[in-house]
């Protein structure tokens, strides 16, 4: 995997087939149905079918389409829902503009990249949209209007937010925060938010509490894919998710003043819920089957939120993300965020010779990450893994960071493991690092929401560099004349 490849054709984005960024959720699946991206499923059940369903679509193969749900049972045609819109390297690529990808590695590199020249574009406030085209408030206002799923069989109920927004105003900064929380349906007019501890969201919302106030939120369950992206990912605090995600799509994305709070409302959603958090009223929430494959937090008292106004749009579609036992719904594409924002974040922070990095689907995208170096001194392997653990997109639930050589694949995982075997000497070239940011969803957390880490140097030892024994394998230029001599023979395979 060497540096000086050519990526031009990579980073160009790919809105020229598309005449520019898709305009809204419905644009996006329209598109990705073109590319053969959307599986359609009708007659699912909300009740615990929709979850199983979207199990059997992900752990068939990988990169597994999106499901795009229809004729729910018992509501009507019209009210449909998604799950996995951004879990392949095409439709991630389709997301975020880049040219179509042969590889994942492909839009780990166009991501890295992109992200050397990314500014925040803030959105442009309008006053309309189509979000608007229908409003419920007062006692008009039925979460069960929606088909809402109960995704597992030992969640504790409904839950409307699993792909979703919760945007929340910094009481300080005046900032906006744009993160994905899960939302349990409580009854028609209210909900409950988890928060895991440490999360900005989590922060926000102690703010208002501290002060003795009620806290102001707006919960979006279907909008761009690229929102839902930036919402999940670990943003710089004091960035608003909002503005991040329009830096991505080159222009900005339109908001509209919500009715009770001004909180921005992304015009082109299709479901929002405007409600106010209070500190003193609290229910119990959960449990819910997690990311991580457990079902991880044990029911706790979490704030309700008062529903105060719902607003979607005629013939709505609701987004779902169905955490479970990996590979999830949105597990394979977090991997290539995840995987170039700890890349950039490396080269930003020094880290020269990096070739690759990888953040594994079963290590949930989080737990086990693997970064391809050719070393250049003594101490870089170190030097690299210390960081990788240690960065922004790195450190939150952690668990192994391995680094291996130029020549290791980091993306697959016998590679991996075949250098972790042969390369690394236990009681020299594993290190832990103690008292590190986890959460209850970590299934190994202690109560102090910390857990440690394993670094992991697979490098070849740089004293022995010119030494270590040669990899018996043949020529890549063998290799190419041998597949293209016996194309009949390796079709075969």
């Amino acid at each position: 995997m060497a540096d000086d490849r050519k990526y031009d054709d990579i980073t160009r984005p790919w809105y020229g087939k598309y005449n520019g960024p898709h305009r809204d959720l419905r644009e996006f699946i329209d598109r990705a149905e073109r590319e053969g991206e959307i599986l359609r499923a009708s007659g699912a059940d909300w009740d615990l079918e929709m979850g199983a369903l979207a199990e059997i679509v992900n752990h068939a193969r990988a990169e597994p389409p999106a499901v795009f749900f229809e004729n729910i049972q018992g509501y009507p045609s019209n009210y449909r829902a998604i799950s996995g819109l951004s879990n392949s390297s095409k439709r991630l690529a389709l997301t975020l503009g880049f040219a179509e990808p042969k590889s994942a590695i492909d839009v780990v590199l166009a991501y890295r990249d992109r992200m050397k020249v990314h500014k925040p574009i803030p959105p442009v406030t309008v006053q309309k949209g189509p979000v608007l085209e229908n409003v419920m408030r007062g006692d008009d206002i039925d979460l069960f209007k929606f088909p809402v799923p109960r995704l597992h069989e030992k969640d504790g109920g409904r839950y409307i937010g699993t792909d979703d927004l919760v945007i929340m105003r910094d009481p300080e900064g005046g900032w906006i925060n744009a993160a994905t929380y899960r939302v349990q349906v409580h009854d028609a007019r209210t909900v409950g938010i988890w928060i895991s501890p440490g999360k900005q969201g989590r922060q926000i919302r102690d703010k208002y509490f501290k002060a003795g106030k009620p806290c102001p939120v707006l919960i979006c369950c279907g909008q761009d894919p690229l929102l839902f992206l930036a919402a999940n990912h670990e943003v710089r605090y004091g960035v608003s998710e909002i503005d991040y995600a329009g830096g991505h799509r080159g222009e900005p994305f339109e908001v509209i003043p919500s009715e009770v709070h001004g909180l921005p409302i992304p015009a082109h959603a299709e479901i929002v819920i405007e409600g106010t958090m209070y500190p003193d009223d609290l229910r119990m929430e959960g449990p819910f089957g997690e990311f991580t494959g457990y079902y991880a937090s044990a029911p706790s008292e979490q704030p309700v939120v008062h529903v105060e106004r719902v607003y979607y749009r005629n013939d709505p579609i609701m987004g779902i993300a169905c955490p479970m036992r990996p590979p999830t719904d949105v597990s394979f594409g977090k991997c290539i965020v995840k995987a170039g924002m700890i890349w950039d974040e490396m080269e930003r922070a020094g880290i020269s010779g990096i070739k690759g990095v990888w953040c594994h689907e079963a290590g949930v995208a989080r737990l086990f990450n693997v970064i391809s170096l050719k070393q250049a001194y003594a101490g870089h392997a170190k030097q690299a893994l210390l960081v990788a653990a240690g960065c922004q997109s790195g450190a939150y639930v952690g668990r192994f960071t391995i680094v291996v050589d130029e020549d290791v694949d980091p993306t697959d995982m016998f590679d991996v493991i075949w250098a972790m075997s042969t390369r690394c000497d236990p009681i020299e070239d594993i290190d832990f690092i103690r008292r590190m940011w986890t959460g209850p969803l970590d299934p190994m957390s202690s109560k102090s929401n910390m857990s440690s880490r394993a670094l992991i140097d697979a490098c070849r030892p740089f004293e022995r560099l010119s030494e270590f024994p040669e990899v018996a394998s043949a020529p890549r230029e063998l290799i190419d004349r041998v597949r293209v001599k016996f194309a009949d023979v390796v079709k075969k395979l």
